[in-house]
C-alpha cells in the first residue's frame, strides 16, 4: 500500500531545500525529479513518498518561500525606522517607502527575480496546484500596501494601495530585466507622489 505524502521528515526537508534552489535556478519545466533526487541523495522512491507528485513538491516550494519572504519581509518592515525626507506624509505613510527599500534589498538578493512570477510564466492557466500559492503570495502584497495606507489613515488606501501594489511589481520585473537603472527608486518616487498628490 502507498503511504501518504508525509514532507515533514528530514529526508523530505533535504529534498525541498533541494528542489528550491533548482526550481528558481533553473525553472520549474527545467528540472526533473530525478535530478532533484540525485542532489538531494534519495531515491526517486523517497521523493514519491515524501510529496507523491513533482506537482506537488513545486506547491510545496511555492509556499515555503512565500513563508520566508513573509516573515523576512515583516520582521525587517517592523524594525526599520522610516528615512528623513518624507515631510509631506501623513502620519504612517511613509512605511509604504520602507516596505518598498526592503522590497529591494530583497530583489538585490534573489538576482532572478520574483520566483511567483517566474513560476507563473511556467504553469499559469493550468490546474497546477502551484497556482493558487502563487495568487496567495501577489494578494498578501496587496493587502500589505492597502493595510499600511489604511492604519495611517489614508482616506483612499484601498485605490491608493493597489497603485503602489503595481508600482512594486514593475519594480521587481525591471530590477531582473535591469529595464532601468534605479528601479525601486524611481517607484518610490512613483508611490510619494501618489501619497502626496489629490486623493
Amino acid at each position: 500500500m502507498r503511504r501518504s505524502p508525509n514532507p515533514h521528515t528530514p529526508a523530505g526537508e533535504k529534498i525541498l531545500a533541494t528542489a528550491a534552489e533548482l526550481f528558481y535556478d533553473r525553472g520549474i519545466r527545467g528540472v526533473g525529479v530525478d535530478l532533484i533526487a540525485d542532489q538531494a541523495g534519495v531515491t526517486k522512491k523517497t521523493l514519491y513518498d515524501r510529496f507523491g507528485s513533482k506537482d506537488a513538491l513545486v506547491a510545496a516550494y511555492l509556499t515555503r518561500r512565500h513563508e520566508v519572504w513573509r516573515v523576512w519581509f515583516e520582521e525587517r518592515l517592523e524594525a526599520r525606522t522610516p528615512t528623513s525626507g518624507t515631510s509631506g506624509l501623513m502620519p504612517g505613510a511613509d512605511r509604504v517607502l520602507v516596505a518598498l527599500e526592503v522590497a529591494e534589498e530583497w530583489a538585490n538578493r534573489n538576482l532572478r527575480g520574483c520566483a511567483f512570477v517566474n513560476a507563473h510564466a511556467e504553469i499559469g492557466g493550468t490546474d497546477h496546484p502551484g497556482n493558487a500559492v502563487i495568487l496567495a503570495d501577489k494578494a498578501y502584497m496587496l493587502a500589505t500596501f492597502t493595510a499600511l495606507l489604511r492604519d495611517a489613515g489614508h482616506p483612499d488606501a484601498e485605490r491608493v494601495g493597489a497603485g503602489v501594489y503595481l508600482v512594486y511589481e514593475g519594480a521587481m520585473v525591471a530590477h531582473t530585466t535591469r529595464a532601468l537603472p534605479d528601479p525601486f527608486g524611481t517607484a518610490r518616487a512613483a508611490a510619494r507622489a501618489m501619497l502626496t498628490g489629490p486623493t
